[in-house]
């Protein structure tokens, strides 16, 4: 069978089609809808911290998101406890914690037909390491493919400028000598000394009339 220049043309131009018509319904946006954080940034070295972030799940293919991709998500925060919740349609669809800095959410949880809307939302409870000084990563996410690979352009990344360590409030203030309190002085009672002065003089009085009598 002789191929001609015409039929090889029209192969190379359908192989072309179909490899971007396949990469395009394996590939989705995340988009970053809200964020918020408890308490407000900035962040206090060595303090408690919870962050909720919602995102939006925007095709680009014949699904919502490809399931044979996956999200990988991290944090700087340590100790990290994990709620994540897949809404459909304005209804809770699916959720998943986990604990420690990653978390990962498999792409069956998220993939529909386009016809749907697709978002989630992220809850991270956490502590802020002591040592932090500047920036901290506070949420990042990456689209995984099935090889193992970053999505080009899919990664989202939070982060928050940190503050120096928190004072206790059950610390007392210590004082410095100068600024200790002044020793109370004593108060003298005017009445009592009068009278004192009185019973003595009436001592004397009474001596004298006894040697003069």
């Amino acid at each position: 069978m002789v191929i001609t220049m015409r039929q090889l043309s029209f192969f190379i131009i359908v192989v072309i089609v179909g490899a971007v018509m396949g990469v395009s319904t394996v590939m989705a946006t995340q988009l970053l809808t809200s964020v918020a954080f408890t308490p407000n940034a900035p962040l206090i070295a060595g303090g408690s911290q919870d962050v909720v972030a919602s995102y939006t799940i925007i095709p680009s293919g014949s699904t919502t998101f490809s399931r044979s991709h996956s999200l990988q998500m991290q944090t700087g925060l340590a100790d990290a406890q994990w709620n994540i919740q897949v809404i459909l349609n304005g209804r809770n669809a699916a959720q998943q914690s986990a604990s420690g800095s990653a978390a990962f959410v498999n792409g069956v949880l998220m993939s529909y037909p386009t016809d749907n809307d697709v978002s989630m939302t992220v809850t991270i409870d956490g502590t802020v390491p002591p040592d932090t000084d500047s920036q901290l990563m506070v949420l990042q996410i990456e689209e995984i493919d099935n090889t193992g690979n970053i999505v080009p352009g899919s990664t989202i990344t939070i982060t928050q400028p940190v503050a120096g360590e928190p004072v206790s409030p059950t610390t007392a203030p210590v004082l410095t000598p100068d600024q200790a309190a002044p020793s109370p002085v004593p108060t003298k009672t005017p009445g009592f000394t009068l009278a004192a002065g009185i019973a003595a003089l009436g001592v004397c009085l009474a001596t004298v009339a006894r040697r003069n009598g």
